[in-house]
């Protein structure tokens, strides 16, 4: 499984980014997909997560409101729209592909949970 990350840029406080994933290699519907962030200094935090099949969607609580995880099932794509961004968003961002094999809704907030990665994708939210 091979997961590309995408979209990444600089934008101004109160702004707006989407940022992608594209997954190949792998059952994509069936995967638990999810959204982490590292900030220089700091560990890995988990931002918002989609459930298998995308039935239910999960989020840190410091972005609850104003970033949306979505994804297309065709297209094997998670996105994540970013809104009123803040300085503090600031961070590299990275997709995780938990696939499994039974349905299930829960979304796992450990990094450890996934087992494939992203490269990352640097957001830098200037004030």
């Amino acid at each position: 499984v091979q997961l590309q990350a995408s979209g990444g840029g600089l934008v101004q406080a109160g702004g707006s980014l989407r940022i992608s994933c594209g997954v190949s290699g792998g059952t994509f519907r069936s995967s638990v997909m999810a959204w982490f962030r590292q900030a220089p200094g700091k560990e890995r935090e988990f931002v918002a997560g989609s459930s298998w099949g995308g039935v239910r969607t999960s989020y840190a609580d410091s972005v609850k409101g104003r970033f949306t995880i979505s994804r297309d099932n065709a297209k094997n794509t998670v996105y994540l729209e970013m809104n009123s961004l803040k300085p503090e968003d600031t961070a590299i961002y990275y997709c995780a592909a938990d696939p499994k094999l039974e349905p299930t809704v829960a979304v796992s907030t450990t990094p450890s949970a996934y087992d494939y990665w992203g490269q990352g994708t640097q957001v830098t939210v200037s004030s």
